[in-house]
């Protein structure tokens, strides 16, 4: 029984397979066009999904859309309507595109399937899912728990914005919603958009800023625009935003009530800025916290799994998680709208078709998220010539040894081999890795090699089984969603001047014995490497590790700031030759940035639109 899943048409398009209960491959469209976030119809994830299973889409029992929209538009019309005349230039622009493409997706849908297979009978095998009904089944279904509670937490789907759900066995029930226009995930974006970063991706850059602020307007904004319950249900105050009818998040209201007009995108960011992200971040941890003390309250379950938008909130995930509210915390790695095909696909298998689940009884569904494409050597050695390579192909043992003492010699490298992740987070199959130890590797990735704003955080990579020797953590964060602090013994005690330093200013005080990590306020968004999913990274920060005594590496995607992330060994080799990575390893392909002939330079800096 095979069921692909799909996202598309709002952002992030994504394609997911399914065979007999097994996820096997899952893609996002953006890796194949090289167009961030790109809402298009995925085809290129479509037909890598048939090609890794090695058949065509006759083959596929069902498709499944990740989305109902006619309750979208009912959502938008019903909106418009109850704010009229307010807005009616955004709706004279809405509305056109409903009614020419996005009402009418399931002819959209069948049109793409058909350039597959002609003679398909759609009517019967195209199913439609409900917007939170796919997150919740991306969290649940693919989890490690016979039985969990399930919060959703997005910007807003069909009407939902906040659902509750119960998952056992094969069932998943959905029991609570908090409906459009009170929503967490737009609160957020209101406030990405306010300190200038663009909505629906600067989001991650507001969680990494607010560190750097003190959270003096939380209670401005719990009592102005956020009347929060203790059960952790909220309304918002709709006089202090544009959203559910203008061009904009907010309006001058919320301006003025933050003190003045919205940063710029590039403007220089201020004190003020800082502390609104701390803000906003602290709001949103109070609203995650009490919503997970009321689901324990409600459901009585041991074990919780988040999806949705507002899940990639990795601080807020480990605060909830040191809450001791839950034994267990599982968060869908592809928590956004990409994951949807992977909740769409679900969904259909276990609720439309009733099919049994199983458990391994050790790990999750989702095979360490690696689950894209992959090249062998020999691909990987032709498609480098062509494009002008030089490199060394070294045995295995050889690669690994030769990467870890380039770590060790503080050089940075571009890191690809297996199958890429799906997902936002680069998790050691498409990863530019460096020297956790160094004082000046975050500087120097972010100016340097990604290009993008210096105070943006990197994560550690560590070993599973040392995990407890760096960080107040004993669990598994195989996905890059859990933020914790350093353990006491490698922090560093901060000198008189350099605790009053403001803002900014903090980025250059290490922190710990392992600074390109370590955030301001002592923490780290931490992965776990496992051995079992993902053995050349695992073996790697071994090497490293016997080498240095450190098992701690940094790691960030592979891209540059507005790209997508790295898919084929072309991807990694123009990423390399047009940033001042030093060292490339495309499978046990080892690439100098000094043996390259330098007339193959690319200038990568403004090579993509910036996020």
């Amino acid at each position: 029984m095979r069921v692909l899943g799909i996202s598309a048409f709002y952002h992030d398009s994504a394609a997911a397979l399914i065979e007999d209960g097994h996820l096997v491959s899952a893609a996002q469209e953006e890796r194949f066009t090289r167009k961030k976030h790109d809402a298009g119809f995925p085809q290129n994830a479509v037909q890598f999904c048939l090609d890794r299973a090695g058949i065509k889409l006759q083959d596929v029992d069902y498709v499944a859309f990740y989305d109902k929209p006619f309750l979208k538009f009912e959502r938008l019309l019903e909106t418009y309507l109850a704010y009229a005349p307010r807005g009616f230039n955004s709706f004279r622009m809405a509305m056109p595109l409903w009614l020419k493409e996005k009402l009418f997706q399931k002819t959209l849908l069948r049109d793409e399937m058909k350039k597959w297979e002609p003679d398909f009978d759609w009517q019967k095998r195209l199913l439609f899912g409900e917007h939170h009904q796919s997150h919740a089944a991306s969290a649940f279904f693919p989890s490690p728990y016979e039985e969990a509670a399930v919060l959703c937490m997005d910007g807003v789907g069909e009407w939902a914005t906040t659902s509750l759900a119960m998952g056992s066995g094969n069932k998943l029930e959905m029991l609570r919603e908090i409906h459009f226009p009170h929503s967490i995930g737009l609160l957020y974006s209101a406030f990405t958009y306010y300190t200038g970063f663009k909505v629906n991706s600067g989001e991650y850059k507001v969680m990494g800023l607010a560190p750097y602020g003190e959270p003096k307007f939380k209670n401005l904004i719990l009592d102005k625009i956020v009347d929060l319950k203790e059960d952790g249900t909220f309304r918002l105050d709709q006089t202090y935003f544009d959203y559910c009818t203008g061009l904009r998040m907010t309006n001058d209201k919320f301006g003025a009530l933050f003190g003045g007009a919205r940063r710029n995108p590039e403007e220089t960011l201020t004190q003020h800025h800082m502390d609104l992200a701390a803000s906003i971040q602290a709001v949103t941890e109070e609203i995650v916290i009490r919503l997970g003390r009321s689901v324990k309250k409600e459901t009585g379950v041991k074990n919780i799994c988040l999806a949705g938008g507002v899940a990639l909130n990795c601080v807020a995930n480990g605060k909830l998680l040191r809450e001791n509210i839950f034994d267990g915390i599982w968060v869908q790695p592809a928590a956004g709208d990409a994951g949807g095909a992977v909740g769409a696909a679900y969904a259909a298998y276990h609720g439309f078709l009733g099919q049994p689940r199983k458990l391994n009884g050790h790990m999750d569904g989702m095979a360490g998220s690696y689950l894209g494409p992959d090249f062998t050597d020999d691909e990987i050695a032709e498609r480098l010539t062509a494009v002008g390579a030089k490199f060394s192909r070294l045995t295995r043992d050889e690669m690994i040894d030769q990467t870890a003492q380039a770590l060790a010699d503080d050089k940075a490298v571009g890191w690809m081999q297996g199958r890429m992740e799906f997902g936002p987070r680069s998790l050691g199959a498409r990863s530019i890795l460096g020297d956790a130890r160094s004082p000046s590797m975050q500087k120097t990735l972010n100016l340097k090699v990604k290009y993008r704003e210096s105070f943006r955080p990197f994560a550690p990579a560590v070993l599973r089984e040392d995990v407890d020797k760096y960080f107040e953590f004993h669990t598994d964060s195989p996905y890059m969603l859990m933020v914790a602090p350093v353990v006491e013994t490698r922090r560093r005690k901060m000198t008189e001047e350099e605790d009053k330093l403001f803002g900014i200013e903090k980025l250059n005080v290490p922190r710990s014995d392992i600074p390109a990590v370590t955030h301001v306020d002592y923490s780290g968004r931490i992965q776990t490497v496992h051995a079992e999913t993902n053995k050349p990274f695992y073996d790697l920060i071994s090497s490293f590790k016997a080498k240095t005594g450190s098992s701690v590496v940094v790691n960030t995607s592979f891209n540059v700031r507005g790209e997508p992330i790295v898919c084929t060994p072309e991807d990694a080799w123009r990423c390399f030759m047009g940033s001042e990575i030093e060292v490339l390893v495309v499978g046990n392909c080892f690439l100098r940035k000094e043996d390259q002939d330098p007339a193959l330079k690319l200038d990568y800096k403004n090579a993509f639109e910036l996020d």
